[in-house]
């Protein structure tokens, strides 16, 4: 849940609430019957076609009549709650969008969006009537009608609902026929049960309220908002009603006298400029009152005064003018102008001290920043019709589609619905490549877009996805492969005599999470196949350096090997090799250092003598440099290779060297798997201290694989910051096929804080692998 919307939940009801007052106030709202109440569809319908012709270009209405005459055949066995003809819906909806001067598509798709969900109607008939486009529309709002929005999701889930609302909406209309509907739906909320009223009160508020706001469409949005809090809390809304009602007319008569006051500086001032006061809406008020705890009586500016003037230069005249008149207060000019909203709201915002010293505010703005304001993008559509009902778009009309990327240009024709849908999703950032579906149970679940019924299935649990045999999506059985798309319900089938997952599988996931647990599934499953692949790919290492196997296989080495990785018997070792937890080259190295312990020369003391000459000239000191202890040997001088850029929890060896002292390599660093028999002979153990420091820091290296993408380095650079670890070098290319190698050097503290770092790294979108650097 929001922010914005948990205080409707959790906090008290602000200032005392007159109970019997409510109760009046309550009765004279009841007796204020919705418009649909007194009218017949016939004059709904009159009122439709007045308001479309104020603004719509062509006389041609007989798309609407037809759509009309469809829709009242098609509901005229059905009623409402109210026991009123079901037609008043889809006539108050087409009302609705017509207030929001849409085209005549949408006005159809309205008048018809319950027609296929709820009549004998079917897509194919809608397409045949009116067309595509509006079968488009009446499909999109059917689907997002079928959006499970229990009561508890809601609240815990209604970021994502709300994306995958957006997300579903091919076209922007689609939402905009859904919001008006849900309007007219709250408007008539007083025939449903009370426990139905605050369920849809609470989804309004979760999710169509924001919505709106994201569209920029004020007139829908602060009516939802009201709507809502008056079944959600009634006892704060008709409190504030009463409140606000009882001192109206002295309130009125201050906005008239500041009114009067500016409309005369104004014209004194040589500015064109409509005057007009109005007070807040509830919802508006509620929220101050909760945020700064004050009682309605503490809330002094309750109204604003909107001047609207024809360009921006008079925009900002009049504010001059205004500062001139009254005393603005400090902290409180806001220039949505210069600086517009997310969702294109421009306006100066200002607030004063009146004559009588009680604060108000002042917003101006143009007349079309205005319709902006009010309609949001609706404001946009305009109507380019010519003989045949069409017009080309030209170049500067498309070039005007950009109003997303440079906001402060954003008065501009909207002409491509699908664009406009692109823009919105990829600039605003709702989606991030991400899909969103729902369990049988109605669960959202977000996925990685191009996810398919796997990714789903290890989503919901291992053991699904273990066992899965096949999936339905929205009912209907599709293939594994299967693309999921936003809205799809998708059920896993699964079976006891499942196989277990193959490895074709891994090519087919998109989720990291699915990947791993698929890997483990064959760690665990296939173990004996793994050991004998182990074996084999030790005997084959040996070979390859000239060695025999069997040398090296005692079981005093094995031994050895399994205490130094925590295994119980050999064939966990083999097995481990086998999938890829160990390299083969590593195991046999420490199989040879085990043989050789036994059978090695004896190191020298003139090679100590050499390895320690200069040291503390050249070479940090053991107890200096992380705590190394070197076989006994005290003070020392070690470093640490650049090849593999050992850290501990690392398994590491020594190198001894003439007079640069000792250096510690990895055991699994290619110099030291690929060394010749005679420098094998100057390997001398090490290991980590037991109290090595935490803050001691080690450089370490890892390559990352990736698919190119925009954005790539900053989702890894993030990473990075957020874990304060210091960055010494990053290097990328990128290959012909778009593949990106990335090489980072930094700095850690021990190989635990490494592993988890990898972990994060490999759940960034389009990284492929990470790898240590091993020489």
């Amino acid at each position: 849940m929001t922010e914005r919307n948990k205080n409707i939940q959790t906090e008290k009801s602000p200032g005392a609430v007159d109970q019997a007052k409510i109760e009046s106030v309550k009765k004279a709202d009841a007796a204020v019957k919705s418009m649909s109440d007194f009218t017949s569809p016939e004059v709904l319908y009159q009122e439709l076609i007045t308001s479309v012709r104020k603004y719509h270009p062509s006389t041609d209405i007989s798309m609407i009549q037809k759509a009309y005459e469809v829709a009242r055949e098609a509901h005229k066995d059905q009623k409402r709650k109210s026991g009123e003809p079901y037609i008043i819906h889809p006539l108050c909806v087409g009302i609705i969008l017509a207030d929001l001067e849409l085209d005549k598509e949408t006005i159809v798709a309205g008048l018809l969006h319950d027609a296929v969900e709820d009549t004998w109607m079917t897509y194919e008939e809608v397409e045949k009537e009116f067309g595509s486009e509006v079968a488009l529309l009446v499909d999109g709002v059917t689907k997002l009608g079928q959006l499970n929005y229990s009561k508890d999701k809601v609240e815990l889930q209604a970021e994502n609902l709300r994306k995958m609302f957006l997300a579903m909406a091919k076209d922007i209309r689609v939402i905009l026929i859904k919001l008006a509907d849900r309007l007219h739906n709250m408007r008539t909320l007083q025939y449903m049960r009370p426990e139905k009223q605050q369920e849809k009160a609470r989804e309004t508020m979760d999710i169509y309220a924001p919505i709106a706001m994201r569209l920029g469409i004020s007139k829908i949005k602060v009516e939802l908002d009201d709507l809502s809090l008056k079944y959600l809390k009634p006892d704060v809304y008709y409190d504030l009603v009463d409140k606000v009602s009882l001192k109206k007319s002295e309130r009125q008569d201050f906005v008239n006298g500041i009114v009067k006051q500016v409309k005369q500086h104004m014209e004194d001032a040589g500015i064109q400029a409509q005057v007009d006061g109005r007070i807040k809406h509830f919802f508006s008020i509620y929220k101050k009152m909760v945020n700064q705890g004050k009682t309605i009586d503490q809330i002094y500016d309750l109204f604003a005064v909107r001047i609207l003037v024809d360009n921006v230069k008079d925009c900002y005249a009049a504010l001059g003018v205004i500062h001139e008149m009254y005393k603005p207060i400090p902290g409180r000019f806001k220039d949505y102008i210069a600086m517009p909203k997310p969702n294109m709201y421009q306006s100066l915002h200002t607030t004063l001290i009146g004559p009588s010293g009680q604060p108000f505010e002042i917003q101006i703005r143009t007349y079309e920043m205005h319709k902006t304001a009010e309609y949001g993008i609706a404001a946009h559509w305009k109507y380019k019709e010519s003989s045949d009902g069409k017009v080309p778009v030209g170049k500067s009309e498309e070039e005007k589609l950009n109003w997303l990327r440079q906001i402060l240009e954003w008065q501009r024709d909207m002409s491509d619905n699908r664009e406009f849908m692109s823009l919105l999703k990829n600039d605003l950032d709702l989606f991030a490549d991400s899909v969103y579906c729902f369990t049988p149970q109605g669960d959202v679940k977000n996925l990685p877009a191009g996810s398919t019924p796997i990714d789903f299935a290890y989503c919901v649990h291992s053991a699904v996805g273990n066992r899965m045999v096949g999936a339905r999506v929205n009912g209907k059985l599709v293939p594994i492969e299967y693309e999921i798309q936003n809205g799809d319900r998708i059920e896993i089938i699964t079976s006891q005599n499942s196989q277990g997952p193959s490895r074709d599988w891994l090519k087919m996931v998109k989720s990291t999470q699915a990947k791993n647990k698929i890997n483990q599934w064959f760690k665990k499953e296939l173990k004996e196949d793994n050991i004998l692949k182990g074996k084999d790919m030790l005997a084959q290492y040996a070979k390859s350096k000239g060695y025999k196997i069997g040398t090296y296989s005692k079981s005093q080495y094995l031994e050895a090997v399994m205490r130094k990785y925590g295994f119980r018997d050999w064939d966990s070792v083999l097995a481990a090799i086998g999938h890829g937890g160990l390299k083969e080259g590593q195991v046999f190295n420490k199989l040879m250092e085990a043989y050789e312990k036994e059978h090695a020369k004896k190191i020298t003391d003139q090679d100590v003598l050499d390895a320690a000459t200069d040291a503390h000239e050249k070479l940090h000191l053991v107890k200096s440099k992380g705590g190394i202890v070197v076989r006994g040997i005290h003070d020392v001088a070690v470093r640490f290779s650049k090849c593999c850029s050992p850290i501990p929890g690392d398994e590491i060896v020594g190198f001894v060297t003439r007079g640069r002292g000792i250096t510690i390599h990895r055991t699994d660093c290619v110099n030291i798997l690929n060394m010749s028999e005679t420098d094998r002979t100057r390997l001398i153990e090490a290991e980590w201290q037991a109290d090595t420091r935490a803050s001691e820091k080690y450089m370490a290296e890892l390559k990352i694989f990736a698919n190119n993408r925009t954005g790539l380095l900053v989702d890894l650079s993030k990473i990075f910051t957020e874990r304060k670890i210091d960055v010494k070098n990053m290097n990328c290319r990128t290959s012909k096929q778009d593949k990106a190698t990335i090489a980072v050097s930094f700095e850690v503290g021990s190989k635990e804080e490494l592993a988890s770092l990898v972990e994060k790294i490999r759940q960034v979108e389009s990284v492929i692998d990470v790898e240590r650097t091993t020489g």
